[in-house]
Order: structure tokens, then sequence, then C-alpha cells
């Protein structure tokens, strides 16, 4: 899957992202890609849901991986690393 197929889920409203899925869907893309970090994990898991449930019934997620990424301290920070936990949903029609 190219990074073309994904969605980098933040701030904006669902509906937004929501709109993102279904356009990568109906120009032709088999899958999805949704991920998000941080505070942003459960925004991308009601993204899922809003796709899944009122949009694209025929779509299924195919894949769930979470993990750590170790952010470097910004400027005026004294800690050496910072743990922010990230998700990967693979949504699929």
């Amino acid at each position: 899957m190219s990074e073309s197929n994904s969605v980098l889920i933040g701030r904006k409203p669902a509906m937004n992202y929501v709109l993102a899925c279904i356009t990568l869907f109906h120009s032709g893309a088999k899958q999805v890609n949704i991920k998000a970090r941080g505070k942003s994990i459960s925004h991308a898991i009601d993204v899922v849901e809003i796709v899944r449930r009122k949009f694209l019934p025929d779509a299924k997620i195919a894949a769930i991986s979470i993990g750590t990424d170790q952010l470097s301290p910004q400027d005026g920070e004294t800690n050496n690393l910072t743990n922010v936990s990230t998700i990967e949903i693979v949504l699929e029609r």
C-alpha cells in the first residue's frame, strides 16, 4: 500500500477525515490506512466507526497496529526522549 492511501488524523473535525477516506475509496483505493498519535487516537477510532457505520457498510477493518514513537526533546526541555502512542488502522473494501 502506498503512502498516498494514508489519512493522518489531527485536530480537524472528524467529518474532514471521513470525507478523505471516502474520497480515497471512490478514487479506486482498495485499502486506506488511518494513522494517529497521542490524543488523536480516539479521534481516529471515531473516524473509522463513522466510515463503517454511516457511509460504507461494506468497509472492513483489515488490520490494527499499535506502537510507541520516541520523540526528541523540544527546545528548552531537559528530558531525553518522550514516548508517544501510535495507532494504524487499515480499512479495506
